[in-house]
């Protein structure tokens, strides 16, 4: 199953549709099935904005973080691999510095009591932290605290934006994400279920919050669609494409879920 949602637009020269996310090449060309969340943040480090792909990986050996940046052209700035199963002689803590436009940038991160639900990405008790210009100018997990100290640096004078998160997972009829659709509202459960056997036809659901928003009868005929749903008076488009996963061999069979809001400009 794919799942992602585009929550920004921005108006500083490059769109979406112009910077798409940065995939790690081991994950490309990897046939081992493989749980992954990409989320893309769009930040300013040394100097200037640039994207940032953080990419969780997981599969039955091992367990990755990738961190991508590029500039807003899509060019690759950095790429670095942080593993969060590691050898027994390697620390789950730790910290990189590298060189970026002549500045120093630094990145820090502590897995050591990190607690996951079933998705690649902890759900609590981590940090990462990358820091320019004595700034945080991305922090991800709730050790907020941990990590300012670890830095030594102060909390980001603009936040980092995400604006596109994708998961990818295997092998599961129901699947569920949190998503924040409003910066300045709070996160959203959002659970996408299936039905496949049986004497009906296939079925998906799609809920938010607890509420069926969208129930697709007969999937077999309408196995691509959108719709718009209002949230919190708010307009959210929902499209699905799950062609592949009804009508092809069982070892390839993704499918894709994508919701998405009108997106606004920002500038600093």
């Amino acid at each position: 199953m794919s799942f992602q949602y585009p929550l920004r637009n921005f108006s500083m020269g490059a769109s979406l549709s112009s910077t798409p996310e940065k995939i790690p090449d081991d994950f490309l060309t990897s046939t081992t099935p493989q749980n992954t969340v990409t989320c893309v943040y769009r930040a300013y480090v040394a100097g200037y904005w640039r994207n940032l792909t953080v990419f969780w990986c997981k599969n039955h050996s091992n367990h990755t973080l990738n961190l991508i940046i590029t500039n807003l052209e899509g060019e690759v700035c950095y790429n670095c691999r942080v593993d969060l199963k590691p050898w027994f002689f390697w620390s789950k803590k730790g910290s990189k510095s590298f060189e970026l436009g002549g500045c120093q940038v630094d990145l820090h991160w502590d897995f050591r009591s990190a607690k996951f639900s079933g998705s690649p990405e902890p759900a609590s008790d981590y940090y990462v932290a990358v820091v320019s210009d004595e700034e945080i100018v991305l922090l991800l997990g709730d050790y907020k605290k941990k990590a300012c100290k670890r830095a030594n640096a102060r909390p980001p004078l603009v936040e980092a934006i995400l604006y596109l998160k994708k998961e990818h997972v295997y092998h599961k009829k129901t699947f569920s994400t949190r998503a924040k659709f409003d910066e300045k509202k709070h996160e959203h459960d959002i659970i996408v279920e299936s039905s496949t056997r049986g004497p009906r036809d296939p079925e998906m659901w799609i809920s938010i919050d607890g509420i069926i928003m969208i129930h697709v009868r007969n999937l077999q005929w309408k196995f691509r669609g959108n719709q718009t749903v209002m949230l919190s008076r708010q307009p959210v488009q929902v499209s699905w494409d799950v062609h592949d996963w009804l009508f092809t061999a069982p070892w390839h069979r993704p499918w894709l879920v994508h919701v998405q809001t009108r997106g606004f400009g920002i500038g600093r």
